[in-house]
């Protein structure tokens, strides 16, 4: 991640939220994946993203994905689950895990999805403790400083704040929620060739929704849809769902599906069946 986050291309990282999804995404082409703690949410509670998924879960997860892919990972740390000495704990467990880079932010837990309104902040101050313990605690994992101050305290203040941030040592900065392209203009103004900046997309949340090409003439480093894997299969199950009901069997929908053979050609069922004669007796 810090070796490729030198170079002025655009990093995308698609969300994904289990082993299968990221290995979907790793079999694509993408250079990073974003693990997305709403997703996890999403899939593994049925729930919103509103502070219920533990560390633990996401931990996990994570292990369970680095088991499988290699690509860098992005993990979504949510508050750190607690205070700075959480925080510390929380960098610890998701390193062994396999984290790349470890996102963290200003929200008073419970935190809530950064698009849903209502959100509350931490002190500033209480915020840069934090981002100082992740950054004495990681051995190698970056760190991203999300703040969620442009819906609570309005563009300003949430530019300050990540300056405040990036002077703590952020080797990201992530302000979620701008409403517009000139606000995204107006950050990427202050910070861009200062220190990486993260785009993050949500499909019909508060942020213009932009093509990598677009975010990268503007000056982010990184971009995140974090949301769009679990929407989309979300959008097909209820596809799924319906007309199996409806038809009693899945003929109108097996071109848009992996038949048997095609599944474990893409989970790699032939591989590891060869591998395991090599050890029979």
């Amino acid at each position: 991640m810090r070796d490729r986050l030198r170079d002025k291309r655009l990093l995308l990282a698609p969300g994904v939220y289990d082993a299968f999804t990221a290995l979907l995404a790793e079999q694509a082409g993408f250079e990073a994946l974003y693990l997305s703690g709403a997703s996890i949410a999403y899939t593994r509670l049925g729930r919103p993203d509103i502070g219920l998924v533990t560390a633990s879960e996401v931990a996990d997860t994570l292990t369970n994905i680095r088991e499988r892919v290699a690509l860098p990972i992005i993990v979504d740390a949510d508050t750190g689950f607690g205070n700075a000495l959480n925080t510390i704990r929380t960098v610890r467990m998701f390193e062994r895990a396999g984290a790349s880079a470890i996102q963290l932010e200003d929200q008073l837990a419970p935190k809530r999805c950064g698009h849903l309104d209502g959100k509350a902040l931490i002190s500033a101050r209480e915020m840069t403790g934090k981002i100082r313990a992740a950054l004495d605690t990681r051995k190698d994992a970056l760190i991203v400083a999300r703040t969620d101050a442009v819906a609570v305290e309005g563009l300003e203040p949430a530019l300050a704040r990540a300056a405040l941030y990036a002077e703590a040592g952020a080797d990201v900065l992530f302000v979620e929620a701008l409403r517009s392209l000139e606000d995204m203009k107006k950050a990427v103004a202050l910070f861009g060739g200062k220190v990486p900046l993260l785009a993050n997309m949500v499909e019909g949340g508060k942020t213009p929704v932009l093509p990598a090409a677009e975010l990268e003439a503007l000056g982010f480093s990184i971009a995140i849809f974090p949301g769009g894997t679990v929407r989309s299969i979300g959008y097909s199950l209820q596809e799924y769902f319906s007309a199996l009901k409806r038809d009693g069997g899945t003929a109108a929908l097996r071109a848009r599906m992996l038949d048997f053979d095609g599944l474990n050609r893409t989970i790699g069922t032939p591989d590891m069946l060869n591998l395991g004669k090599k050890y029979d007796t």
